[in-house]
């Protein structure tokens, strides 16, 4: 599925609400570009792979076997067809004329458009017309319905006609992203009446006003939500929420705009959030919060992500917290380099953490020993290298003057750090964290892509580690291939010990 999205010029609506909020339109077109061209990694994997195909029998076989299966392996052979081939089964035999209508419906509408295209808006008309036309012809119900391929904006009544139509027919997994993006375009609020939805990944829309929204109006069985660049206030946040009693998995993407994230769940499990400014992140009572992801989050101006952390008693994956974009509170305690960290300010539950770091800059440098104080058990620690743009080796002499981190010393078993150039700053962290950890059983040095152009080059800046002190049985790994996060998939599969990576 190419759920990629051209460039175009920024939407009236979207320039307004940026000026609003104290930015320059012209200046956030790139910010914009960047982030609508990665929305695709925020969308969840297709139940149906575009490779199955539907063949006939071959001349030499004379027995139909597959058509003798129960009738529940026949809905369950063709639900995993693309549309066109599923509906094409009707027409193989009288045993299967029935299969397709009586099989839960599963329609990824980029199947329909022709091999290798994207979609074009005369395309895009042609499956507009295809999607009514499967929707209007199956009964339901509809387990997994991904429409992404629609200029809905030339069809803004047939929009609320889908939606109903999914609604009566129990959909249960929907993907719904608007082409192109412009962000007045109200999505219709039939869709906050899908009662039967267990997923749902809104992209591209102006959410709808919940002012005047049903107080009954709830998600009673939806697990996962996503948000990808969707317009929106934070009372519509909250509202969704609020209405959600079992959702585990919460995704937001590419949210540009002033908002607060107030979590208030008793069944969140993961929250991640990618390419996108909040003004806060708050764990308010967040009793099954086990992993909260940040990644590729900006800041507006001098204006950073407050992160505060209050009743979240199984958080256990926490990352990439950065200085230069995160503020890290808890309660009415800020925390700031040299801050005395007290039980009240302090997270044992976390076990895995990941950092942005510049190893080279002087306030990094002087907040990353106060932030692990806090995470006093944690196990494994991700340190993603960021480049400072300051002269390399300007603070190496803090870190021996930083003392004793007690997760460093006592906890932490395996270091990955991401990005590794082999400038004298981190070689220098590096020897600091070398020196005091005594558990320390593996560390693995993901290289920067481009900085390296030889073996050669990389023996050379890996040898000064290997003479370091450092903990009897440990070991050092070059990977080469740079593993990381990728998806919201992997943050939230659970059956996955560390969402930032195989280690």
């Amino acid at each position: 599925m190419d759920t990629r999205v051209p460039p175009v010029p920024m939407d009236p609506a979207t320039a307004e609400r940026l000026r609003r909020d104290g930015h320059d339109p012209d200046e956030m077109e790139a910010v914009f570009a960047r982030v609508l061209s990665r929305i695709h990694f925020a969308l969840p994997d297709q139940s149906v792979s575009v490779d199955a195909r539907l063949f006939g029998l071959l001349p030499h076989d004379s027995v139909d076997c597959v058509s003798r299966l129960p009738d529940v392996l026949l809905r369950n052979i063709v639900s995993r067809l693309p549309v066109k081939d599923g509906a094409r089964t009707a027409a193989l035999s009288r045993r299967w004329r029935g299969v397709w209508r009586s099989a839960p419906l599963v329609l990824v509408d980029s199947h329909i458009l022709p091999a290798g295209t994207a979609a074009a808006r005369a395309d895009a008309r042609r499956v507009t017309s295809a999607v009514s036309r499967i929707l209007d012809a199956h009964p339901g119900p509809f387990r997994c319905v991904h429409l992404t391929s629609s200029h809905m904006e030339d069809f803004p009544g047939l929009l609320a006609r889908w939606l109903q139509i999914l609604a009566v027919k129990g959909i249960q997994d929907l993907v719904l992203v608007n082409r192109p993006w412009a962000l007045d375009f109200v999505i219709p609020s039939t869709f906050l009446g899908m009662t039967t939805l267990t997923r749902l990944y809104l992209g591209l829309w102006k959410f709808p006003d919940t002012a005047g929204v049903r107080r009954s109006t709830c998600f009673p069985n939806l697990l996962e939500l996503g948000l990808c660049c969707v317009f929106m206030e934070s009372k519509d946040l909250d509202f969704i929420l609020d209405r959600s009693p079992v959702l585990e998995k919460l995704c937001v993407h590419g949210n540009l705009f002033k908002l607060s994230l107030c979590l208030v769940s008793q069944s969140l499990r993961c929250v991640k959030i990618t390419g996108s400014f909040f003004e806060e992140i708050a764990l308010v009572d967040a009793p099954c919060l086990e992993r909260l992801i940040l990644t590729g989050c900006w800041t507006r101006g001098a204006v950073c992500t407050k992160v505060k952390i209050g009743h979240a008693p199984k958080l256990h994956s926490l990352g990439y917290m950065d200085p230069g974009s995160h503020v890290l509170e808890f309660g009415n305690t800020v925390i700031k380099a040299g801050t005395k960290v007290s039980p009240s300010t302090k997270v044992p539950s976390v076990r895995i953490l990941a950092l942005e770091v510049r190893c080279g800059g002087r306030n990094d440098v002087k907040m990353i020993p106060t932030v692990l104080r806090c995470f006093p058990n944690v196990e494994t620690l991700h340190i993603k290298s960021e480049e400072s743009g300051q002269p390399s080796g300007k603070n190496l002499k803090f870190w021996n003057e930083s003392g004793t981190i007690e997760c460093i010393r006592s906890c932490i078993k395996l270091l990955v750090f991401h990005d590794f150039r082999g400038d004298r700053s981190e070689l220098a962290f590096l020897k600091f964290f070398f020196e005091g950890a005594l558990v320390l059983k593996e560390v693995v040095l993901v290289l920067a892509n481009g900085s390296f152009t030889t073996m050669e080059d990389i023996r050379s800046k890996v040898k000064p580690l290997m003479s370091m002190k450092r903990a009897r049985d440990s070991s050092i790994m070059v990977d080469t291939n740079g593993r990381s996060i990728g998806n919201f998939k992997r943050a939230s599969d659970f059956s996955l010990l560390d969402p930032f990576g195989d280690y």
